[in-house]
């Protein structure tokens, strides 16, 4: 009988690995953690496209209990060639890790490489969001051909998501100045479907009459329509909605076609990406995606002096403390906000002194 060798992961603790199990290869083992995976399909998707095209490439054939961290080391280095973006890589890291993790839990692996204090995890740079401005919006929106126009309305004035606005059907406008989240249309294994929202974050938004009065217009000119789609997934139960924003012919919208023959266009009219040359494509413009209208609804709240808890709920985020790091750089600083607040106790009292007077700013949103 062959006998198992021993490892530790930690001090306190011996491990016992069994060398028939940790022969099996990284590519077996993550064709088995991904059948696994309990996440929703289009999350396991993205996983198992990270995997497949920039993993098991390089590290597949390996006997899972024989990593080392300079496997890692030379796997996160040839990386660097092939995926510009840090972001990314990081994503990629993390799901290796998350695979080589499920190892040490089954016995396979003594300990996870992408731990070790010489393997050093991509870093993405940090940016800060910079939210268009008003004049900006309008320019998207004038932009759009008319039956997308409003979608404008729903990202700017109520912070939905493109897949939220693509799913928004007449019975989530209600009649008290709200609107309600609860589905959106997403694709998965290259289909669409209604799912809700990322998270399942169901929610109510405050619907403002301005945006109220433009959807309004926008469904006289263009009748909500009956689209049927599968529910959560491909051969889920069918589910009818009738949609306020469809294609030309009548159909669910398709995220990348819009992007590609609407979005881009519209951004290029505002002057926000250049125009392609004659026979070209829009260039990527990953950061001036529907997304951007989301931020400026943030920037717009926090201005008005709205709580990060309030903009976290109407967001969807699924934690406060989420949003305070995307948009604090948004709030007031401190010393901004103790001149407002000594200022506005000499007007109370009558004594303010005549002069110039800072005015409010894009950045002088209070926090509750």
């Amino acid at each position: 009988m062959e006998s198992t060798h021993r490892a530790s992961t930690d001090p306190g603790a011996v491990q016992y690995i069994d060398p028939r199990a940790a022969r099996t290869t990284f590519r077996e083992y993550t064709d088995r953690w991904l059948a696994a995976l309990t996440t929703d399909l289009t999350s396991r998707a993205a996983v198992e496209g990270r995997l497949r095209l920039h993993a098991l490439p390089y590290l597949g054939t390996r006997p899972i209990g024989s990593f080392q961290p300079e496997h890692i080391r030379d796997w996160n280095r040839q990386l660097e060639d092939v995926v510009a973006s840090a972001q990314y890589r990081r994503l990629i890291f993390d799901a290796v890790s998350s695979v080589l993790n499920a190892a040490v839990d089954d016995r396979l692996l003594a300990s996870n490489p992408c731990r070790a204090r010489s393997v050093k995890a991509p870093r993405p740079v940090p940016s800060r969001v910079h939210p268009w401005s008003a004049q900006q919006v309008f320019g998207v929106r004038a932009g759009l051909p008319e039956r997308y126009q409003a979608m404008v309305d729903l990202g700017a004035g109520c912070g939905l998501r493109q897949g939220e606005i693509f799913g928004l059907a007449v019975d989530n406008i209600g009649d008290l100045g709200w609107l309600y989240v609860r589905q959106q249309v997403k694709k998965v294994r290259g289909t669409l479907v209604f799912a809700p929202p990322k998270r399942g974050k169901l929610r109510d938004v405050p619907l403002d009459p301005e945006v109220s009065a433009a959807l309004r217009k926008h469904m006289e000119r263009f009748p909500p329509v009956e689209v049927t789609l599968p529910w959560l997934t491909p051969t889920g139960p069918k589910v009818t909605h009738r949609l306020l924003f469809t294609s030309g012919i009548g159909a669910a919208i398709w995220s990348q076609a819009f992007n590609d023959q609407a979005w881009k266009p519209a951004l290029a009219s505002a002057g926000i990406i250049p125009a392609p040359e004659k026979g070209q494509r829009h260039a990527a413009a990953r950061e001036h995606g529907m997304h951007a209208l989301r931020h400026f609804y943030a920037s717009v709240l926090l201005d008005a002096g709205e709580s990060i808890k309030a903009l976290s709920l109407y967001l969807g985020h699924s934690d406060p403390g989420f949003t305070l790091r995307v948009y604090t750089h948004l709030m007031p600083s401190s010393e901004t906000r103790t001149r407002k607040a000594i200022s506005a106790m000499y007007r109370a009292a009558g004594h303010a002194h005549d002069g110039p007077q800072t005015p409010d700013g894009p950045e002088t949103a209070q926090a509750a």
